[in-house]
């Protein structure tokens, strides 16, 4: 049975205003991106005629500039999760011209399941191969394995996006797997990095899918820059850090899996672990592989690698495909639900690495807000991952915008993860080491071995204005240093004497 092949201008202008779309891929890997852009095109063109037209959008985490760009440039987004990076699309959120939904990555999949966003509407998927059956439908996805079972299922009708610039091999590398819902939901029998659970397509029902778009598009992926002098110092601290607690006999010395963030941090600080000849060979289960991963399992310093994406240039696309008996047996992708389960990472003892904009001097980590008001990208994965790690790590780098910033504050300006789910906080000025330590011995430590100098002063004096209890504060300086950056463009300076009220 062959389907009906169409355009993706046909395909985008079946989509009708108010209605709710579901796509896959997870980061811009395997995201569908035909089809949107050419609904941004639509979306325009009927504001220019005075009629409205927004539509929900629905995906694994966030996606390319064909879709959460040129979709947020035209208007065309209406509301919007779990997660996006996409500078356009940020712009206008915090505009407040889109509702946007900041959810927990392993949330979203189950969410749409259990009904609290509405109807999905459309379905449209990324593919390297279909079986075009009668009776079910067998697509192979790309780079990603983000939402597509639960999109594809839930969907009223479905586009896939048959992408010739993806080897057919990609079928090779994925585990679809769809977890039951409560009260029915069973343990999920991953045991280590590399089980196979699932089947390698999703499965769709024919009569959902009005067509198929033919094309050849490569993924609009990013390279990431390259590691400094700061991100290098905060890599080297956490692998001098992990490779103490292995010493220590905390950490296994066959060692445990990682998990890390997306960007320069995140390479420098698997770089550093790599490059540490005290560090066995490692598994990584994690969100998403960057190149750096991809050329660690190559030389076998990575020996399997779990994940829902491949975040990668299009050269390093490519030689995973050039390699495919090599990683077909070594790399596993899956659902976000599942690369992000809390209870696979708490199994398999997963040691989590991720980014902060700003942690306070108790533990408390910001991952998403600006000043506590002006989103970034969105929480992501990091809270699956920090709440559920063996080890639980949060790195930035001390100062931000040429000092002007400190990235270690009196207060958070916003909270996504409290002192309850942080055990490390690293940054290139050292490591402070959380774990049984009280709310004062926890500020103590991170004044002490993660702020930068030029704000150490000012943080040991906010402590001493500060009153307690078991935390001290002094709530009317608590965000003092926030204030004085938004009144004075610099939090060094900072004047306690403004705030304290007699």
């Amino acid at each position: 049975m062959a389907y009906t092949r169409i355009s993706a201008v046909e395909a985008a202008s079946m989509i009708k205003n108010g209605e709710n779309i579901a796509l896959s891929g997870f980061t811009p890997a395997g995201v569908a991106k035909a089809v949107t852009k050419e609904l941004a095109v639509i979306a325009q063109a009927e504001h220019d005629a005075g009629r409205e037209f927004q539509v929900g959008i629905f995906t694994g985490a966030s996606t390319g500039q064909s879709t959460d760009g040129d979709m947020s440039n035209a208007h065309a987004i209406k509301y919007r999760a779990p997660y996006t990076t996409n500078p356009d699309f940020r712009k206008h959120v915090n505009a407040g011209e889109i509702a946007y939904n900041d959810l927990h990555l392993s949330h979203m999949a189950q969410e749409l399941r259990y009904g609290f966003m509405g109807d999905v509407d459309w379905a449209i998927l990324e593919v390297c191969d279909i079986e075009e059956g009668a009776d079910t439908c067998k697509a192979y996805l790309t780079a990603a394995g983000g939402i597509s079972p639960t999109a594809a299922r839930l969907a009223k009708h479905v586009i896939l996006e048959l992408n010739s610039f993806h080897s057919k091999g990609a079928k090779y590398l994925h585990d679809v797997y769809e977890p039951l819902d409560p009260p029915y939901r069973e343990a999920i029998p991953i045991l280590h990095v590399g089980d196979r659970i699932g089947k390698p397509y999703v499965e769709i029902d024919p009569k959902k899918i009005v067509g198929v778009v033919e094309c050849n598009i490569p993924d609009e992926a990013r390279s990431f820059k390259d590691s400094d002098p700061v991100t290098t110092q905060i890599g080297m601290n956490v692998a001098e850090f992990l490779v103490n607690d292995m010493h220590r006999g905390i950490i296994p010395k066959s060692f445990l899996p990682l998990q890390s963030g997306v960007g320069s941090t995140a390479n420098a600080i698997l770089g550093a672990l790599g490059q540490d000849k005290n560090v066995p060979n490692f598994n990584i289960y994690t969100e998403v592989l960057q190149d750096s991963v991809v050329g660690m399992m190559l030389d076998g310093r990575v020996k399997d690698a779990s994940a829902c994406s491949l975040t990668v240039t299009n050269d390093c696309l490519k030689q995973v495909y050039d390699n495919m008996d090599y990683f077909k047996q070594h790399l596993t992708l899956r659902q976000s639900e599942i690369s992000n389960s809390p209870e696979i990472i708490r199994r398999l003892g997963v040691i989590a690495i991720n980014t902060a904009i700003e942690c306070d001097i108790y533990g408390n980590a910001n991952s998403t807000q600006i000043s506590g008001t002006k989103m970034m990208n969105g929480i992501g994965g990091s809270g699956d991952f920090e709440r559920n790690a063996y080890i639980s790590i949060f790195t930035c780098s001390s100062v931000a915008k040429g000092g002007k910033i400190s990235s270690i504050v009196p207060f958070v300006s916003h909270q996504d993860h409290s002192e309850h789910d942080v055990n490390v906080i690293a940054t290139e000025q050292g490591v402070a080491d959380l774990r049984g330590k009280s709310p004062m011995q926890r500020a103590e430590l991170i004044i002490e071995n993660c702020a930068h100098p030029d704000y150490k002063q000012l943080l040991w004096d906010y402590l001493k204005i500060a009153k307690g209890g078991q935390t001290h504060h002094y709530l009317p300086a608590a965000f003092a240093m926030h204030d004085s950056l938004a009144r004075k463009g610099d939090m060094r300076l900072t004047d306690y004497a403004e705030y304290i009220k007699e």
